[in-house]
């Protein structure tokens, strides 16, 4: 492979997808720290001895707006900030043109910062300050997570297009992240385990918790940095920066009718998939009567069987399409949100019953939704860079990372206002039972709603426009084609 300067690139190997993908487990560690723990412990129903809410004296309970809380409100002020920092940073990587290449310089310099300040969302906070003074702690930490995640992850999720080079590349490197993926959710669900193990060092169950978030951070930096100091961007991609500027990079991104028949589905996966996320350790311990410390069991359950399934996705994707697959795992987390609403805590013997039922069912769409979704956006990147002659990789990454945080933001927003504390029979303020189902109930219709509109992609369509260009590319030999 050679650019017009007749300077040889080294291929892209395999090994090197795996070294790309250490850096996904990092970013999705810090992400499932967040999603996961962040609410379970500054919210709902605390109790001696429970990691539920051992936070929540800290910060404003009551709902500060109508029924949106402290949490809901951040979360869309973040979103309304990330409508600004998406494009902005995708548009200055795409345009940079650094020595180490366009993407990696990004990942180097965020991903030590990036780790601290979510280490910091779950330590700073505490009884040394007032309510106020946490809660605005709370907001700007939560503010700066978000930036870092974004200057990590668009520069990060543009090389997914750029490392897949071929079909089989693409196919590779997008199950090697969703392997590190869910590797790194899995182990931020492990954290109540690890607490444990250091509250007689830490001194406290509190302390502990945080001692365990903080030794998971640094882990998650270290990952991230492994990319970026591992692969020389330049030695295998012959980038050009793109003089499109920020704004209207992102309005033609938007006007590339695939790409938004996609970004319809998936903002509404990602909505329900987080409404499930953010709920899923209340499922467990309020629904389902699993103790904290045993839900980290059932995660490593449902990561078995998906990652088991990884290879069965990979020989059915070509052959059937990716967008069967995908509707078809939008119809199977519809019915896990279904039984999740439904469950109770039956048991037989030791072994929680809709727990494991949860756990396997789960599994299926995880590896589909977790490796092909990933690789339509490139194969869509991939045909806008064919037509136009720039290559927008990130702009359309950070356009889906902003479909992400946008059903992530609209999630986090239901969630808290569905779940604030009620006045219950008993006289005492709690999180109901009901309004844990009413919550899993509403991801599952709306997942339904998210494979309906899947429907719209045109998958035959995009792949066939891409083998048709790089044809013609290749026959006039004007070496673009890869």
């Amino acid at each position: 492979m050679q650019n017009q300067n007749d300077r040889t690139l080294k291929p892209i190997t395999n090994k090197l997808l795996w070294i790309f993908a250490v850096g996904q487990f990092g970013w999705s560690l810090l992400s499932g720290i967040v999603s996961t723990w962040l609410v379970h412990l500054y919210t709902g129903n605390a109790s001696e001895g429970a990691t539920n809410g051992i936070f929540g004296s800290f910060i404003t309970q009551a709902p500060i707006l109508a029924s949106l809380t402290l949490f809901g409100l951040i979360t869309a002020v973040g979103r309304i900030f990330d409508a600004v920092t998406d494009p902005l940073i995708a548009s200055w990587s795409d345009r940079s043109n650094f020595k180490g290449g366009r993407r990696i310089p990004f990942m180097k310099a965020v991903a030590v910062p990036f780790a601290a300040v979510t280490a910091g969302i779950f330590c700073i906070p505490g009884a040394g300050f007032s309510e106020a003074m946490n809660d605005t702690l709370i907001f700007v930490l939560l503010m700066l997570f978000y930036l870092f995640m974004t200057v990590y992850c668009t520069p990060y999720n543009a090389l997914i297009a750029e490392l897949g080079d071929t079909q089989e590349h693409r196919i590779n490197v997008s199950t090697y992240i969703s392997f590190t993926y869910i590797a790194g959710f899995s182990v931020s669900t492990f954290m109540p385990n690890l607490a444990g193990m250091l509250e007689g060092v830490a001194g406290s169950q509190a302390a502990g918790i945080r001692l365990a978030i903080g030794i998971m951070c640094a882990v998650a930096s270290v990952a991230m940095l492994v990319p970026a100091f591992l692969i020389r961007e330049r030695d295998y991609i012959d980038s050009k920066p793109v003089r499109t500027p920020a704004f209207r990079s992102l309005i033609a991104t938007f006007g590339n009718a695939q790409f938004r028949r996609f970004v319809y589905s998936d903002v509404i996966y990602f909505f329900a998939v987080t409404l499930f996320q953010t709920g899923l350790a209340d499922f467990e311990t309020n629904l389902m009567g699993i103790s904290s410390d045993k839900t980290f069991l059932l995660t490593v359950l449902m990561t078995v069987v998906s990652l088991s399934l990884y290879p069965l996705v990979n020989k059915l994707a070509p052959r059937f399409g990716k967008k069967r697959l995908i509707i078809t795992g939008f119809f199977v987390y519809a019915g896990v949100f279904l039984i999740t609403a439904l469950s109770s805590d039956a048991a037989i013997g030791s072994v929680h019953f809709f727990g494991i039922v949860v756990a396997v069912a789960a599994g299926i769409p995880m590896a589909i939704l977790g490796i092909l979704p990933q690789a339509c956006v490139a194969d869509v990147s991939e045909l806008s860079t064919l037509q136009t002659g720039e290559d927008r990789s990130g702009m359309f990454f950070a356009a889906r990372t902003f479909a992400m945080k946008l059903g992530q933001a609209l999630s986090m927003l239901v969630y808290t206002s569905m779940t604030v504390k009620r006045l219950t029979s008993d006289g005492v303020e709690a999180v109901t039972e009901g309004q844990y189902r009413a919550v899993a109930a509403a991801a599952a219709v709306t997942c339904l709603i998210g494979a309906v509109l899947f429907f719209l992609y045109r998958e035959k369509e995009v792949l066939g426009t891409i083998r048709s260009l790089r044809s013609r590319s290749a026959s006039s030999g004007d070496g673009t084609a890869q």
